[in-house]
């Protein structure tokens, strides 16, 4: 439970539906002079432990934020360090709510860790046969992109009671139930980032990292300085270090060189990339190419792709149309409908 409307719903469903449901809320890092994390705010926790009590359940708090630092934080600064662009909802579904949360449930007894993401469980089909991940039947709100780290361990125990709803129906649930969160404004990313501006963040833990060096353009023509890599992103416009008589963007950033790519929107087309840390929710990789839909960023439009395993861990995602933003650290996710066949982190346009 997160204070929010989402999960507050998801709780009181479950208590009509008769289970016997216990609140968990993760306390979770903040960077010092921070008020507290934009999850876990002492408003929130207020709030989640008021709906609690009117659910009449059990309401706890986890102290989670050394994991929280180490397996999130660090990784966030890690991965800006090297050059890519990471995403910390995925690190944080796979580590700390569907790790460490999970187990914590586990230890009390329970059988079922149900969270308010926008997704859906599909039972096996037969005896033997995998658990499925499935989006939420509201396209505005699906949130399977952010949940593909799971496997078939965690899917057996998932619930998203949200799955067959519309955001709009859920505010309309905490409203007749007259739950206090039924206004509360949805949850933003980088929740440990005091005002969400990640570059002042980096320059502040990781100003080592922001070693300045050449913009080039794709030819490796010199056109001025940048003041460090972890500052840009792939298809990045806006605050470049310097303009050219049409609109420049990020195309590339060479790590190896300390070198920051500009180029022309034509330019940023790519038809392929390569993936790391591929996951397959059912825990098989194919056995060859496959045809897929897939996604690239968590608000980006899915296209018509061919997935082509290589090995267990890496794989080649092939676009029946360009990208202009394949950006190296985002994660690339496959459906198959509104099946979720697995995902993996961009390490590299191809």
């Amino acid at each position: 439970m997160s204070g929010g409307v989402d999960s507050s719903v998801a709780a009181a469903l479950l208590v009509e539906q008769g289970y016997d449901v216990v609140g968990l809320m993760l306390h979770m890092w903040s960077e010092q002079g921070a008020a507290a994390n934009r999850c876990c705010t002492p408003d929130a926790q207020a709030l989640a432990r008021g709906v609690a009590q009117r659910l009449g359940i059990p309401f706890y708090v986890l102290d989670a934020r050394e994991r929280f630092k180490t397996q999130v934080v660090d990784f966030l600064v890690a991965e800006y360090a090297a050059g890519r662009t990471p995403n910390p909802c995925l690190q944080c579904n796979r580590h700390l709510r569907f790790g460490y949360l999970l187990d914590y449930s586990r230890s009390l007894g329970a059988s079922k860790l149900a969270t308010g993401h926008y997704a859906r469980v599909g039972a096996p089909e037969h005896p033997g046969a995998p658990y499925r991940l499935l989006r939420g039947l509201d396209p505005a709100k699906d949130q399977s992109y952010v949940l593909h780290v799971l496997g078939q361990a965690e899917l057996a125990a998932a619930v998203f009671p949200l799955g067959d709803f519309a955001k709009s129906r859920v505010r309309a649930m905490a409203l007749e139930r007259n739950l206090p969160v039924a206004g509360r404004p949805d949850s933003q990313d980088l929740c440990f980032v005091g005002n969400g501006d990640y570059r002042r963040f980096l320059r502040e833990h990781a100003p080592d990292a922001l070693r300045p060096g050449p913009v080039v353009d794709r030819t490796g023509r010199v056109l001025g300085t940048h003041a460090g890599l972890p500052l840009y992103t792939v298809g990045q416009r806006k605050g470049l270090p310097l303009h050219g008589p049409e609109p420049l963007y990020v195309l590339d950033l060479d790590t190896a060189h300390n070198t920051l790519v500009l180029g022309t929107r034509d330019e940023l087309g790519r038809s392929a990339l390569l993936a790391r840390g591929m996951h397959y929710v059912s825990g098989v990789t194919p056995a060859g190419p496959i045809r897929v839909t897939a996604r690239i960023r968590y608000k980006a439009s899915e296209v018509d792709a061919t997935l082509t395993p290589l090995g267990p861990a890496e794989a080649r995602f092939d676009f029946d149309v360009p990208l202009r933003d394949i950006t190296p650290g985002q994660g690339v996710v496959a459906y198959a409908g509104d099946e979720v066949i697995g995902g993996g982190l961009i390490a590299a346009a191809a």
